[in-house]
């Protein structure tokens, strides 16, 4: 009875050894298995991350459920400006005469790019009313792809607090409404537009 208690007592730190080492890596490091609970805090500031994409309407983007919506681009209608191009949310678009279409190239960066934000290019985006053959991207400097509308980059205007607003049109005498086939909107030649400098 004494030989069985010593020897129970002698195996009991053997198993408990046993189980530390295979509780651990090769490296002798503890086992993959604590790390989903370790890593579940760290999945709750990821989640905050995607929150300033969700305040990315100040900044002209889509939010939420419509973020499929970025890339967008639809025909519409006034009576002011004529056939324009819509984004997915109906901002209006605009395009920006220090820009390119042969070769397309963006030349609103930085402080530009912040009051006029570029239209950025989603797998997801549709596309109505507008001819496809003329829908393309360019890649701007910050790596990001731009779609762009006849060669013509789109941006839209910081300026622009709703759906349907055309407070860009005419900005600097460089900032005009996009219209469908890429060129400027109709009157977009004849308006003068408020915002101060043409960015």
């Amino acid at each position: 009875m004494r030989n069985l208690r010593r020897t129970a007592l002698l195996t009991a730190p053997a198993v408990a050894g046993l189980l530390l080492l295979t509780a651990c890596g090769s490296d002798g490091k503890p086992a993959a298995t604590p790390a989903p609970a370790a890593s579940a805090p760290a999945s709750g500031p990821a989640a905050t991350t995607s929150t300033p994409a969700a305040s990315a309407p100040a900044t002209g983007q889509a939010t939420g459920d419509k973020a499929v919506l970025k890339g967008s681009l639809a025909a519409g209608n006034t009576a002011k400006f004529g056939a324009i191009v819509l984004d997915g949310l109906d901002y209006t678009l605009y395009r920006f005469d220090k820009d390119t279409a042969n070769p397309s190239a963006s030349n609103c960066n930085g402080d530009c790019a912040a009051k006029w934000p570029p239209v950025p290019v989603n797998a997801q985006g549709t596309i109505k009313g507008i001819d496809t053959k003329l829908v393309g991207s360019v890649t701007r400097a910050d790596g990001t792809k731009q779609l762009t509308l006849g060669g013509w980059p789109l941006y839209r205007f910081a300026g622009d607090k709703a759906p349907g607003e055309t407070n860009g049109q005419g900005v600097g005498g460089t900032w005009f409404i996009a219209a469908p086939d890429g060129k400027k909107a109709a009157a977009g030649t004849g308006s003068t537009g408020t915002g101060g400098n043409g960015y």
